[in-house]
């Protein structure tokens, strides 16, 4: 009996591990569902329907063959450089509308960059680096990078047309590397010249977030994403967030151990850091975190 409990236990403590590849299974679903234009895999065109002019909730570039919606970073950026519209409602209306009723929660079930991150850092490696000395000094340039490359630059920086750039999309971006530079280049043999320095400097960023999901949870999304940079300052206000149950928690320490992203949800289960995963919630032998409507 004994013998039992303690299997009991064993599987209650990692019950967070298997409620991962639940989630795996939800983000590569949901993957699937907005890249769903499959003739652009085939083609190596990208899909210019009617789908197109909607936004979808996490990072999936536009430019990714088989993408049916755009990328809200995207379409922000192409909106404020364009001479005619200054500011688009339909866009920063929508990211706020995610931000305020899920905030983060789009981080970790519904960005496919999210999931390819996550696959990545369960690959071995001899040393995985949890935090470091400026790791919470680092976590703020991602707000340098919503407020610079992703408003002022392509507001003020234009053509003699008046255009602006998407400086993110076309400097910084992994994502549109990933889903978008890529698989074009490999399907389309007609994009293959035109190839050049920037297309390479995109891939050495996309190397290197990929060398570093290995060693660090999360890299872009902890340190460079803008679009979490935004819904993060819904994290403590979205009308689905988690509540600690004081008078239940035990102070064990098990939803700060399991945390990926480094946050103490007994302190404060909604920081601006955490992308609502569910691994507190799950690792908590007395139910203390509970996710839901306040």
């Amino acid at each position: 009996m004994a013998r039992f409990m303690n299997i009991f236990k064993v599987g209650k403590a990692k019950f967070y591990l298997a409620m991962d590849w639940v989630r795996h299974f939800l983000q590569a679903s949901w993957f699937l569902l907005t890249n769903s234009y499959f003739q652009g895999y085939k083609t190596g065109k990208i899909y210019g329907g009617e789908w197109k002019k909607l936004c979808v909730p996490g990072m999936n570039c536009y430019s990714c063959p088989g993408a049916k919606g755009s990328c809200p970073i995207g379409a922000l950026q192409a909106v404020l450089g364009n001479s005619n519209y200054k500011f688009s409602f339909y866009v920063v209306g929508f990211i706020f509308f995610i931000g305020a009723l899920i905030g983060r929660f789009v981080c970790g079930y519904l960005c496919p960059f999210g999931l390819f991150q996550d696959l990545l850092h369960k690959i071995p490696f001899f040393k995985k680096i949890d935090t470091f000395k400026f790791d919470k000094h680092l976590r703020k340039l991602k707000y340098f990078i919503l407020a610079i490359f992703v408003i002022i630059l392509p507001m003020f920086v234009v053509d003699i047309l008046g255009q602006g750039s998407p400086f993110f999309c076309k400097l910084i971006c992994p994502v549109g590397m990933l889903e978008g530079g890529i698989p074009l280049v490999l399907l389309n043999k007609t994009m293959r010249g035109a190839i050049g320095f920037l297309y390479y400097w995109k891939g050495l960023i996309l190397a290197l977030t990929i060398l570093l999901s290995i060693i660090i949870y999360r890299p872009f999304c902890k340190y460079i994403c803008p679009l979490g940079a935004l819904y993060s300052i819904f994290n403590p206000i979205s009308v689905f967030r988690y509540r600690l149950d004081h008078h239940k928690c035990i102070n064990c320490g098990r939803c700060k151990k399991v945390c990926q992203m480094n946050i103490d949800p007994v302190q404060n289960c909604n920081h601006l850091e955490c992308i609502r995963c569910g691994r507190c919630k799950n690792a908590c032998p007395v139910d203390a975190i509970s996710f839901g409507r306040k």
